[in-house]
């Protein structure tokens, strides 16, 4: 391994356990935050952090085996992974949609819950656009492909943060359940495409 790559190899470590790292305490911030307010809508991002947390581990699991390339099964199976992840985040976005349009539950206005979602999208688009960048030069297709994850991390964010919002001005809580929605198809579709990809690493 050359010295560039070693030094974006410790980069991209590092930005995962940053991801690690902020996702976790999101988990019981976002979690607190949506009991004490009500909210359906940041319960579950806090949980949903659960994913990309996992999906972080993969990453910095694949690569561990950097010093020695990772072998075409050990890289089928950390795109799989990452696939199923998103899979898994968009079953429970699209639950928790449902089950906020069927009950119609309104949540309280959250001005904290607000500002923390904003810092959160910063922080999720930033460090997305980091890790694809590593990605690339390494050309690791799991970090590549994880990075999605934190981008649409910062999606899920940006949208539960205008849903708040307009709750909070105009009433809309019918905001927060669609665009819950919305995140979870773009996460279906990153499943369905993420998956092949892993394909013919298998064939070699």
């Amino acid at each position: 391994m050359t010295s560039t790559a070693s030094r974006l190899h410790d980069r991209a470590r590092h930005l995962q356990f940053a991801t690690i790292a902020w996702n976790s305490a999101e988990v019981f911030v976002t979690v607190g935050l949506g009991v004490a307010a009500n909210s359906l809508a940041l319960v579950a991002f806090g949980l949903d952090s659960l994913i990309e947390v996992f999906a972080s581990l993969v990453v910095i699991w694949h690569l561990g085996a950097f010093g020695s390339v990772p072998s075409d099964a050990r890289t089928t199976r950390a795109l799989r992974l990452v696939a199923i992840a998103f899979g898994v985040l968009s079953v429970s976005l699209f639950a928790g949609s449902a089950r906020g349009l069927w009950t119609g539950s309104e949540a309280d206005s959250s001005i904290v819950g607000i500002a923390y979602l904003a810092a959160t999208a910063i922080v999720m688009f930033t460090l997305a656009r980091w890790k694809r960048r590593a990605g690339v030069a390494l050309d690791v297709a799991p970090l590549i492909s994880e990075a999605s994850v934190t981008f649409l991390d910062g999606l899920l964010a940006s949208g539960i943060l205008v849903a708040l919002a307009l709750n909070t001005a105009f009433g809309w809580w019918w905001a927060d359940p669609i665009a819950a929605a919305a995140v979870g198809v773009l996460a279906a579709r990153e499943a369905v495409t993420g998956w092949p990809r892993a394909r013919p690493a298998e064939a070699g």
